[in-house]
């Protein structure tokens, strides 16, 4: 049997989607990697989004899932896609209850609209990622982005207590509750949380809040290379200080070091850790508009061009292994810089170089890390790139149960296909 034409498609999909929805051929500007999807919609509802997915699968379609697109390029490079679905449609705070810290959201809501709408009652969700003017929700919590501020609230798996959630063949599954103490089916949230959108696509979620902090003060040290940055990191980390961030950056070296609380708290925290310093670094302590501006400064790293590596380790051999990367990438003739979460062991590397070059050190790196303490993965890249290296690298145990979830919702590998951990 031939299968349906484009336009017998859009009408199909056009009746699925809704009222409201936004049915069409794709376009160029809808492109990734170079693969452009046949169609591309936009259903005004979870329901009608629900109800897409349904009549894409039942075709054998394949489906790319976009939020706000601000990491469409992130992981494996793209395959051929049938359909992108939107959620940009999806963009309310279904439920802020204000008493509980909890608040339920839709996956298309951006992070700055929702914590302009929580702000109301003095509360927020306290993640930092790149973009939260376009960043989603539901592909913040896909690709469990975070930011500086992972250092005292945790990623966006830490604060996810439910969801709901719309699987390829159109089931809609919930998971969770709407309270902290409710931690039924919290496994399938978080397991949804760094998927990248393989498993299901996030109708709304469910999320314990944090209370917004009247005063905050940033610290900046400046020291002369990663080594000396090493040791006044860790013990910052170590100190009964309780930082919201503390951040490395180079080149050149620094750290950043915020503190967010009452006014009291931030200033006499501040002196402790400038203390701490002592002489080893040039200290300012940054407030208002310079504090503001240092942090804007600092998020550039991740809307610089280049290739974007993720590297994780356990914190005490973050430096070294930064610095050994330092010293190879200077061998190869790439161009290297590094922000990211000092005290977790957390950051991502930026290249610039011939993609040989960088193939080579993305594998040396990777060699170099001790199985089970620690990864590699590549973020961002030229096509190219990530065609010559495995975006992943080597999972861990967790891979099984993804794949057989994977297997079980998505059996005939439509959703996402090969852009979740592990080619998923």
């Amino acid at each position: 049997m031939a299968s349906p034409s484009t336009t017998a498609l859009l009408d199909q999909l056009a009746t699925r989607a809704g009222p409201g929805a936004a049915v069409r051929a794709g376009g160029e500007e809808d492109s990734v990697d170079g693969v452009r999807p046949r169609l591309a919609a936009a259903p005004a509802t979870g329901e009608a989004l629900a109800a897409t997915l349904a009549s894409a699968s039942s075709e054998g379609l394949s489906v790319r899932v976009r939020g706000g697109g601000t990491k469409q390029d992130w992981g494996a490079p793209g395959e051929t896609v049938d359909l992108l679905l939107s959620s940009a449609a999806l963009s309310r705070v279904v439920e802020h209850r204000h008493g509980d810290l909890t608040a339920t959201v839709e996956a298309g809501a951006t992070l700055a609209s929702v914590n302009a709408a929580l702000a109301a009652h003095g509360q927020r969700l306290p993640w930092d990622p790149p973009w939260p003017e376009r960043a989603t929700i539901g592909g913040i919590v896909a690709t469990n982005d975070s930011g500086p501020r992972r250092h005292g609230h945790g990623a966006p798996r830490d604060s996810i207590i439910g969801v709901t959630m719309a699987r390829i063949d159109g089931r809609v599954a919930k998971a969770g509750g709407v309270v902290v103490k409710n931690v039924a089916g919290y496994d399938l949230a978080r397991l949804l949380s760094g998927s990248f959108g393989c498993l299901g696509v996030i109708l709304t979620a469910t999320f314990k809040l944090a209370p917004a902090p009247p005063a905050s003060r940033t610290m900046r040290v400046e020291v002369d290379s990663l080594e000396a940055a090493a040791p006044i990191a860790a013990e910052l980390a170590g100190s009964s200080l309780t930082p919201t961030a503390i951040e490395v950056a180079w080149a050149p070296a620094r750290l950043l070091v915020r503190f967010e609380s009452v006014e009291a708290s931030v200033a006499q925290q501040a002196e402790t850790a400038c203390a701490i310093v002592g002489a080893r670094g040039a200290v300012a302590v940054l407030g208002g508009e310079d504090e503001q501006g240092v942090w804007s400064r600092h998020a550039a790293h991740w809307s610089s061009g280049g290739t974007l590596v993720k590297l994780s380790t356990v914190p005490v051999e973050l430096f070294p292994t930064l610095a050994w990367l330092r010293d190879r990438a200077a061998t190869d003739g790439i161009e290297m810089a590094v922000a990211g979460r000092a005290g977790l062991g957390v950051v991502d590397v930026r290249l610039d170089g011939p993609p040989e070059a960088q193939a080579g050190l993305v594998g040396a790196l990777r060699e170099r890390l001790p199985a089970g303490r620690g990864s590699a993965v590549i973020r961002r890249s030229a096509s190219d790139l990530r065609r010559r290296v495995d975006a992943w690298g080597p999972i861990g145990d967790g891979m099984r149960v993804m794949m057989a979830i994977k297997r079980q919702f998505d059996p005939a590998g439509l959703l996402n296909p090969g852009r979740g951990p592990g080619g998923l």
